[in-house]
C-alpha cells in the first residue's frame, strides 16, 4: 500500500503530537525531563519489516506488546534492542538501582513506558476515526528478531501492513533509540489513512475528502 507525501507528512505530524503527550506523561512519571525526538514514520508490508528494523543493533530484543480491538484492531509493539532497553530503564530510574531490563523492576518500567507510548498513538488514531479502541494489558518479552517478525500477524487470511515509527528518547543528556510498530489489516489501515487525509484537509482549510488518496 503506497501513501502520498501529504499523508505521510500528516501522519508524522500526528505521531509527533502524540509523542509530545507521551513525553509529558513520562516526565511526570519519572520526575525528570523526557523528550521524544521527531519521529521517522513509514508504512511497510509485513514481509518488508526486516529492512524497516535495520537500526536495531542486535537480535536480542526487549519488546512491549499490546493487542488492541474494536473497529480498528491489530497489534502494537514498542521494540528496543536489549542494551537500549537496559539503558532506558537505568535513565528512567535515575540510577537508583542496578537492574536488568527484564528483571521484575525493569519489566515494570518498560511495561509502563510501552503502555504510555502505545496508548497515546492508538488513542489519537481512535479519536480520528471516532471509534473506541480497547487495549490488552501490556506484555514485556525478551525475544530475537526472527521470533518478533514471525509474530506480526493479525489473521491467517488478511493482508497486513505495519506503521513503523523510529523514535528517540532523550533524557539526562543521553538518547535511546527504539521502534513503535502498529500492525493493521488492510481494511483498518485504509480507514485510518482516509481519516488522516481528512484531518490534513481540515488543517489546510480544505473541505474534507478533497485531497489526494
Amino acid at each position: 500500500m503506497l501513501i502520498t507525501e501529504r499523508q505521510k507528512d500528516a501522519l508524522t505530524e500526528l505521531v509527533n503530537i502524540a509523542f509530545g503527550r507521551t513525553a509529558a506523561s513520562l516526565s511526570d512519571l519519572t520526575g525528570q525531563r523526557v523528550i521524544l525526538g521527531t519521529p521517522q514514520v513509514d508504512i511497510r508490508p509485513i514481509d518488508g519489516m526486516r529492512d524497516a528494523l535495520c537500526g536495531l543493533t542486535c537480535d536480542e530484543l526487549a519488546t512491549v506488546h499490546q493487542i488492541f480491538t474494536g473497529p480498528m484492531a491489530g497489534d502494537a509493539l514498542l521494540v528496543l534492542d536489549y542494551e537500549s532497553a537496559a539503558h532506558l530503564v537505568q535513565l528512567l530510574l535515575q540510577g537508583r538501582v542496578v537492574v536488568q531490563p527484564l528483571a521484575a523492576s525493569g519489566r515494570e518500567v518498560l511495561a509502563e513506558v510501552g503502555n504510555i507510548v502505545l496508548n497515546a498513538c492508538l488513542g489519537m488514531f481512535g479519536n480520528l476515526l471516532q471509534v473506541t479502541v480497547s487495549f490488552s494489558v501490556p506484555r514485556v518479552h525478551q525475544e530475537d528478531l526472527e521470533t518478533l517478525l514471525s509474530s506480526l500477524v493479525i489473521g491467517e487470511e488478511e493482508l497486513c501492513y505495519a506503521l513503523v515509527v523510529r523514535m528517540d528518547f532523550h533524557l539526562s543528556e543521553s538518547a535511546v533509540a527504539g521502534y513503535l510498530i502498529i500492525v493493521l489489516g488492510v481494511t483498518s489501515l485504509e480507514r485510518l489513512m482516509q481519516a488522516i487525509e481528512n484531518w490534513a484537509s481540515t488543517q489546510e482549510g480544505e473541505p474534507a475528502g478533497t485531497g489526494s488518496s
